[in-house]
């Protein structure tokens, strides 16, 4: 192993937290071709397989997971070390990677440029997803903390609320519901719900909406992007359970109504999480700060 390079662990390490050559070219900016000839020759250096490919999945050998193991910590270590000898040095920067749920992209950009303001000198990565794949984040330390809605409760993870976080059933203006001023779930029971993919923190709170009144909703669409279902339910194409927080626009402009539904606004609560082995860098400590001072009266000020 002493003739791999730090560049091969990180191209491996990417390619083994996706299980995808396609998708770690595309979150390095490389080709495939070139993420593939890096796997090769890492392979060679070890002297065995670390993927294998059965039909069109791609697994980890045993070798590749214990490899995936120690390059992670190797390149933990190298980040610490980084991050040491600049505090060392007396800078004021660093360098913090954020994952932000979905449904959080309409606040976070705010929230950094808020933070920007004081620590310009800052280098900050943002990655927006589902909260699957955030969790996934965390769990494989390819960021340093993330902003979502309930902790996942396997995480060994330090997790504080910082706002509350309110969820409504939404439909558009000229839709027949959108008059009537005291709604209950039943009245809901023959309407087409446009809803956000399995994974998504929005869709686990829909289905426990409905599961706890016993109430099976009627999914019509399903779709990855709370943007898309905003449009589609302008369109009339039907109703939504959506975060309050991603509506803005559309209630000032009038297109979109929050039904008055028995039971609504469903409240959770936002979250600023890390893992509890994160070793909080200055930058890291003072980005973490600044969103529980701040973040609830910034989030205030949109619903």
């Amino acid at each position: 192993m002493r003739n791999a390079t730090i560049r091969q662990l990180q191209i491996f390490s990417v390619a083994a937290s996706h299980l995808s050559f396609a998708r770690a070219a595309e979150s390095l900016h490389l080709t495939h071709a070139a993420i593939s000839l890096q796997i090769k020759q890492l392979e060679e250096v070890c002297g065995t397989l670390l993927f294998e490919r059965i039909g069109k999945r791609v697994f980890l050998t045993e070798a590749g997971e214990i490899l995936l193991e120690h390059a992670r910590q190797i390149l933990q270590s190298l980040k610490d070390a980084d991050e040491a000898l600049l505090a060392l040095k007396g800078l004021q920067g660093g360098r913090i990677a954020v994952a932000v749920v979905s449904t959080a992209e309409y606040f976070a950009p705010g929230l950094l440029a808020q933070f920007r303001q004081t620590h310009a000198d800052v280098r900050i990565r943002l990655l927006i997803d589902n909260r699957d794949t955030v969790y996934r984040l965390l769990a494989s330390n390819e960021v340093d903390l993330a902003i979502m809605g309930r902790p996942p409760p396997a995480l060994d993870a330090t997790a504080v609320a910082f706002a509350p976080h309110p969820l409504v059933i939404v439909a558009g203006v000229d839709h027949p519901l959108a008059r009537r001023p005291n709604l209950t779930v039943a009245d809901l029971a023959n309407e087409m719900l446009i809803v956000r993919e399995a994974g998504s923190g929005t869709r686990s709170a829909m289905e426990e909406f409905f599961q706890e009144r016993s109430t099976k909703p009627c999914i019509g669409m399903e779709m990855g992007s709370n943007e898309a279902i905003k449009q589609a339910v302008v369109a009339g194409l039907g109703i939504s359970f959506l975060s309050q927080h991603t509506l803005g626009l559309e209630l000032s402009a009038g297109r979109l109504s929050i039904l008055k539904v028995e039971g609504t606004p469903v409240m959770r609560r936002w979250h600023i999480v890390r893992h509890k082995s994160k070793h909080l860098t200055p930058a890291l400590a003072a980005f973490w700060d600044f969103v529980l001072e701040f973040a609830p009266a910034y989030l205030c000020k949109l619903v």
